[in-house]
C-alpha cells in the first residue's frame, strides 16, 4: 500500500468514526491554553485541569502573573510535575508577553518560540488549537501512532514526524487530525499494551502486517 492510499484510508476512518476530537485541556483563551500546555509537560491533562482553575482565579492574565515571583505560584501548582521549573517558565513567559507583546499571546511560531518554557511542540499546540493555524504538534502519542500506522517511515525524531505529517495531511484536516492521533494513542494505541483487538484501523496498520 502506498503512503497516499494509507493516509486516505486512515483519515477517512477517523472522519467517519471520530467526527469530534478536541483538546482535553480546559481553557478559556489563548493565555490559559498556553499556561495549561506548559503545565502539561510530563503530566496528565486530568491533573492539569484540576490545577488550573485555582491558578487562573488568582492569576487570570499575563500582567497578574508577570507581577509575582515563581515561588508565589508554587502553592497553586505543587501537585504538577516539576513545579519549580514550571513556575519559573510561567512567570518568565508572562513577563515576556507583557514586555514584548502587550500581554497578547502571539500567533506565529517565531514569536511563540521566544517565550520562556515554550518549545516547538507547545507553540504548535497554541497555533493549531487557539488560532486554527496549520501546525502538527508531535508528542509521544503522535510520534508512536504515526510510526505504528505507517504514516511515517520509522521517523527518528519529532521534527521528522512533523514534516511528514504536514506534507501528507490536508491543511483543513490538521486541527482535528492532531487530536485524532493524540486520542488514539492515549486510549487505544497505547505504548505498552495497545488495544489492537479494539482498533478499527487494523486493516491499515503497518505494525499489524497491513501492506
Amino acid at each position: 500500500m502506498d503512503r497516499k492510499t494509507r493516509y486516505e484510508h486512515i483519515l477517512d476512518w477517523f472522519n467517519e468514526h471520530v467526527p469530534v476530537a478536541e483538546s482535553e485541556l480546559h481553557y478559556g483563551n489563548p493565555f490559559e491554553l498556553l499556561v495549561a500546555v506548559i503545565l502539561s509537560a510530563q503530566c496528565t491533562d486530568k491533573r492539569v485541569n484540576m490545577t488550573t482553575p485555582g491558578l487562573f482565579k488568582v492569576y487570570p492574565t499575563p500582567l497578574s502573573m508577570a507581577s509575582v515571583e515563581p515561588e508565589d505560584l508554587l502553592p497553586l501548582i505543587k501537585s504538577i510535575s516539576y513545579p519549580n521549573n514550571k513556575a519559573k517558565s510561567l512567570v518568565g513567559m508572562a513577563r515576556k508577553l507583557v514586555a514584548d507583546f502587550n500581554g497578547v499571546v502571539p500567533d506565529t511560531m517565531e514569536a511563540l518560540l521566544t517565550l520562556p518554557g515554550v518549545g516547538r511542540k507547545t507553540a504548535s499546540v497554541v497555533l493549531i488549537v487557539a488560532y486554527n493555524k496549520p501546525a502538527m504538534p508531535v508528542d509521544t502519542h503522535v510520534f508512536r501512532v504515526s510510526n505504528r500506522l505507517g504514516l511515517t517511515d520509522n521517523a527518528k525524531t519529532p521534527e521528522e514526524t512533523e514534516r511528514v505529517l504536514l506534507a501528507n495531511i490536508p491543511e483543513h484536516l490538521l486541527p482535528i487530525a492532531h487530536h485524532w492521533l493524540i486520542l488514539h494513542g492515549r486510549y487505544t494505541c497505547q505504548a505498552r499494551k495497545p488495544l489492537c483487538d479494539q482498533c478499527g484501523l487494523r486493516p491499515w496498520c503497518k505494525t499489524k502486517g497491513a501492506l
